[in-house]
C-alpha cells in the first residue's frame, strides 16, 4: 500500500487550546494558588481547563471561554506584578467585570485619581477594596461623585461594606471630619425591650453589622479611639432627629425599615460638606402593616432630582456565597408567582 500525504483530521477533532508563557515563574506560582486552586476556579466558572507546563498555561476549552480565561489570567499576573495578592475575590471580579468600562455613567475628571485606568480602588487602613461586579463599580463611584446617594437591591450586594469603606477612605484622606453610621432599630420578629441591658445593650445589636464593617477598614484600636472621640458614631435612627450633620460622611443602612416620616427627617439632617448614603433592600421591609416604607416614597419623590443618584443591584451582583444569589432569585420568581395568580384571581 503506497504512503500518501497525511489527511489532517476533522476539524471538529482539533484540540482547541490556548497557551500562555510567563515570564516570572515566582509569580505564576502565585497566579495559580495552593494546590492550584486559583486555576480550579477559573476552571469551574468559565468551563475550561487550564494545564500547567513548567512557566506556561495551557487553555483548552470553548473559543468564547478560552478568550476570556485568558484575559482573567492576564489581569490577575499583571495584578501580582503591581505587588498586589491573588485572592478568590479577585477572580470572581475579573470573571464578572471583563475588563469592561462601558455603561458605569462616569463624568469625564470625576475623582480622576480614584478611578485612574478604569480601576476604581477604595484604600483604607487595612485593605485596598476593589468592586467586584459592574454595578457596584458604578455605586462606588456615585459615592464620591454625589453628596446624597442611593443603593438598593438585596442583601449581600455591597450596598452597606462599599459606603463604609468609601465613608472611611474620604475620611482618612481628611475630606471629611466624622464618620455617622445609622439604622432603624426595627425588630424582625423580636422585641427590643425583652433584650438584656441598658439602652446601648439593646440598640448595639441591631448596629453590629455597621460595626463588622468599620473593623474591616480600620485596626480595632483606632476603631475604638474614634468612637470614643466621637469622630465615628454608630447610633439608631431616632437618635438623628434634630441634629445638622456637617463635613462628615453619613451612612442610613437598613433604609426599607424607615417611615416615610423619618426618612424625610433624616435626609434634611445634611449639612454643609457631607455626603450621605441610603442603602436598602425593598424586599425585606420589617415595619408593621399598612406602614409605608420611606425608602418607597423617596424614591418615588427624588428620582427626578438631577443631584441625586440611584443606583440598583440584582441577585447577580451578589458577593456572598453563591447559595445567596440562588435563594434570592427564588423567593422573586415566587413573589413574582402570587403576583401574576393575584392578579389572574382579580
Amino acid at each position: 500500500m503506497a504512503i500518501g500525504a497525511l489527511t489532517p483530521p476533522p476539524a471538529s477533532e482539533i484540540p482547541s487550546e490556548t497557551m500562555l508563557e510567563f515570564p516570572e515563574n515566582r509569580l505564576l506560582i502565585d497566579l495559580c494558588g495552593e494546590y492550584d486552586r486559583n486555576l480550579a476556579e477559573i476552571e469551574q466558572k468559565l468551563g475550561v481547563q487550564i494545564v500547567r507546563r513548567g512557566n506556561q498555561l495551557v487553555i483548552h476549552g470553548e473559543d468564547a471561554a478560552r478568550a476570556e480565561a485568558v484575559e482573567v489570567l492576564q489581569s490577575l499576573y499583571e495584578r501580582l506584578e503591581t505587588g498586589k495578592s491573588v485572592e478568590r475575590g479577585d477572580i470572581d471580579r475579573e470573571i464578572r467585570m471583563g475588563g469592561s468600562d462601558d455603561g458605569t455613567g462616569v463624568r469625564d475628571g470625576d475623582q480622576l485619581e480614584m478611578f485612574k485606568g478604569g480601576k476604581v480602588e477604595i484604600k483604607t487602613r487595612k485593605k485596598l477594596v476593589e468592586p467586584r461586579t459592574d454595578a457596584q463599580k458604578a455605586y462606588v463611584q456615585s459615592l464620591f461623585n454625589n453628596e446624597l446617594a442611593f443603593g438598593i437591591g438585596p442583601a449581600g450586594t455591597g450596598k452597606t461594606y462599599l459606603a463604609v469603606a468609601v465613608g472611611v477612605s474620604m475620611f482618612i484622606g481628611g475630606h471629611v471630619d466624622r464618620i455617622i453610621l445609622s439604622r432603624p432599630a426595627v425588630e424582625a420578629g423580636e422585641k427590643l425591650g425583652y433584650l438584656p441591658g441598658d439602652m446601648k445593650d439593646k440598640v448595639d445589636p441591631y448596629m453590629q453589622p455597621l460595626y463588622d464593617a468599620l473593623n474591616d477598614f480600620l485596626p480595632g484600636k483606632q476603631t475604638a479611639k474614634l468612637i470614643e472621640e466621637k469622630r465615628i458614631e454608630i447610633a439608631p435612627l431616632a437618635f438623628m432627629r434634630g441634629r445638622t450633620l456637617s463635613n462628615a460622611f453619613v451612612v442610613l443602612d437598613e433604609a426599607q425599615n424607615a417611615t416615610t416620616m423619618q426618612m424625610k427627617m433624616f435626609l434634611t439632617r445634611l449639612g454643609e460638606g457631607s455626603r450621605m448614603v441610603i442603602t436598602g433592600d425593598r424586599s425585606q421591609v420589617d415595619l408593621p402593616r399598612g406602614v409605608p416604607s420611606g425608602l418607597a416614597d423617596a424614591e418615588r419623590l427624588l428620582g427626578s432630582i438631577p443631584d441625586i443618584s440611584f443606583n440598583y443591584f440584582t441577585a447577580k451582583d451578589v458577593v456572598r456565597h453563591p447559595l445567596v444569589a440562588a435563594i434570592i432569585e427564588a423567593y422573586d420568581a415566587d413573589s413574582q408567582r402570587m403576583m401574576a395568580e393575584k392578579g389572574a384571581r382579580g
